[in-house]
């Protein structure tokens, strides 16, 4: 595996930890190998120290010695920029020796964990130096999010791909995808005859999904400032979320198989006008957080002092198919929200009948099933239970499942997971260029209504966003779920 980027945060905290951790557990061939590409001027030696100190401070597993000896003597490192044919040209030669004197057999993953507006400088430099064609061999190229900044980019960044590497062969990370509770969905949904039945408009009054951060911006306000959490968030895994919960039963889990019921999804989504009353944006300004006096958006280091990005979206989406007609979908996303957490709520009618008095049902509310990916792993289901008394009084009760409490495996990280399926070339939980579209058309219409109006409404840091979200479901008779 190639990384380009290899000095930023991501390949430190996220992807060099989790090559270890496969490691680790015994999931890494014996001759993998790791090149770092990167504009350093640096040994060998110094890139295994930066590899060793990320992965003692940001691996799962614990440290082995004689697994880091194994792996790190796979280790090289080239120095150069984008541009540079001869640190290309050091690259190929570098690669070639490995396949020899470590059995890599030519087969090579890219992983470009760089802004996407350098990805067509380093593909068309790896086809130019004939990096790409591998012959018998595999070669692949693994991109992160944001796949595009609105539909027509995306087409772009799509196109600059296709132009070097065969569909099949580009894999686009979705870190929520690679979650085994994100995962835990479709076992949920289809190895279970319980709650499949009542997957429909019949029975489920409306759906909620929430990924809530009490954090701010921290150092990232050159990526976050013009892109915003509907285009950083929404767009990738709060839709990707949704079309898993919400799909239809695919033929097998495989690849293909995914991708159709995913795509048949999301071409029938739709975004519900008028953008005023259905959707909600706002920008966190000072509060409290944590106990801790917190600083507002436009007072964060780098962010400008009249930026209209929105620190918090939320959007109202229908779906124009049998199973959901008439049952709306709440997504939000925000930071320097209340607390953090990620959730799909699935919120049931009322009965049609209750035999019940008022007085007895006043505290029951309707069912709801919560899958909370993060940070409680695990499914509530709410329902009404009978309070023990002589009077007939029923009141909500939650029956819970934890993933800490039932398995005694630990979780991998998602990025293990993604990491393992790009080397094995089993792609299922990697979105294609179809979907990425499909997800930009749905929100390019409220992206073009926000941008023509106004400002986001401020929100108190610690709260649970601007008054217009509340509004929002307000105005249907709902309100949001208090994770």
């Amino acid at each position: 595996m190639v990384i380009f980027g290899v000095t930023g945060d991501l390949a430190r905290k996220k992807v060099m930890p989790a090559i270890y951790d496969l490691a680790n557990r015994g999931l890494l061939p014996p001759g993998f190998s790791l090149v770092g590409f990167a504009r350093r001027d640096w040994e060998e030696q110094d890139f295994a120290q930066i590899v060793e100190e990320a992965v003692r401070t940001h691996a799962r597993t614990e440290f082995r010695e004689e697994v880091w000896t194994q792996l790190s003597e796979g280790f090289r490192f080239v120095p150069g920029d984008f541009d540079d044919d001869v640190a290309f040209e050091t690259l190929g030669q570098t690669l070639r020796e490995l396949d020899v004197q470590r059995g890599t057999g030519g087969n090579h993953a890219f992983y470009l964990a760089i802004p996407p507006g350098f990805f067509g400088s380093v593909v068309s430099q790896l086809k130019e130096h004939g990096l790409v064609d591998g012959g018998d061999a595999w070669r692949r190229v693994v991109v992160e999010k944001p796949f595009g900044h609105d539909l027509e980019s995306a087409r772009e960044l799509n196109a600059v791909l296709a132009d070097v590497f065969p569909s099949g062969s580009v894999f686009r990370i979705d870190h929520y995808l690679g979650k085994e509770t994100v995962q835990n969905f479709l076992a949920f949904r289809f190895a279970n005859t319980l709650f499949e039945p009542l997957w429909n408009s019949h029975y489920v009054d409306h759906i909620q999904i929430t990924m809530a951060e009490d954090i701010g911006i921290g150092g990232r306000a050159g990526y976050y400032d013009g892109i915003g959490a509907a285009r950083d968030v929404i767009q990738n895994h709060l839709l990707q979320l949704m079309a898993l919960v919400a799909m239809e039963e695919p033929h097998s889990f495989d690849a293909e198989s995914l991708r159709q019921e995913k795509r048949k999804f999301l071409s029938a989504v739709t975004s519900k006008e008028p953008f005023s009353q259905t959707t909600a944006r706002g920008q966190y300004v000072a509060g409290w957080a944590g106990g801790d006096k917190v600083a507002g958006y436009l007072e964060e280091d780098g962010i400008a002092a009249d930026s209209r990005t929105e620190t918090y979206a939320a959007i109202t989406l229908e779906v124009d198919n049998r199973r959901w007609a008439g049952v709306p979908f709440y997504l939000r996303a925000g930071k320097r929200l209340g607390r953090r957490v990620t959730e799909v709520a699935v919120v049931f009618r009322q009965a049609p009948h209750v035999p019940f008095s008022e007085l007895a049902t006043e505290d029951l509310t309707q069912n709801a099933l919560v899958m909370r990916v993060q940070p409680d792993e695990g499914m509530t289901v709410r329902f009404g239970s009978k309070v023990p008394g002589t009077a007939m009084e029923i009141r909500d009760v939650s029956m819970d499942f934890a993933y800490g409490g039932t398995f005694t495996e630990s979780s991998p990280e998602a990025y293990e997971r993604l990491i393992l399926d790009v080397l094995l070339g089993d792609p299922p939980l990697f979105p294609r260029h179809e979907e990425v579209e499909l997800s930009w058309q749905i929100l390019d219409p409220i992206l073009e209504a926000w941008a023509a109006d106004g400002e986001p409404e401020p929100y108190d840091s610690g709260t649970w966003g601007p008054l217009s979200a509340d509004a929002m479901l307000a105005r249907d008779g709902r309100k949001w779920r208090r994770p």
